[in-house]
């Protein structure tokens, strides 16, 4: 029975990983960040990969990301800046960057 429920549980969590990755890859589409940006390569704006390996282990870039998602960033992936997405609430922002950064 342990065994059974263990099993359970471990599958409920891939499940709702599976979810939060499918939520973060909807919310970049609505959101327009895969205007600029792809999953796996740059394009007008570095890969989603790349930024998550950038600041892999940095415990405050999941916030710093929020930030440059909405306020815009500029010179840290060369001379095209990042305008701003004022229309990106802060918790979508936020979720953003923790989907960004579980792709490392």
């Amino acid at each position: 029975m342990r065994a059974v429920l263990i099993g359970m549980v471990t599958a409920s969590a891939l499940i709702l990983a599976g979810n939060a990755q499918a939520d973060g890859a909807g919310l970049a589409q609505s959101s327009g960040c895969l205007n600029c940006h792809q999953v796996e390569m740059k394009t007008v704006g570095p890969g989603m990969k790349e930024i998550a390996a950038k600041y892999a282990g940095d415990d405050g870039a999941s916030d710093m990301l929020a930030g440059k998602i909405i306020g815009g960033s500029n010179g840290v992936w060369g001379p095209i800046p990042m305008p701003p997405n004022a229309g990106v609430s802060g918790d979508n922002a936020k979720a953003l960057a923790d989907w960004i950064l579980s792709l490392n």
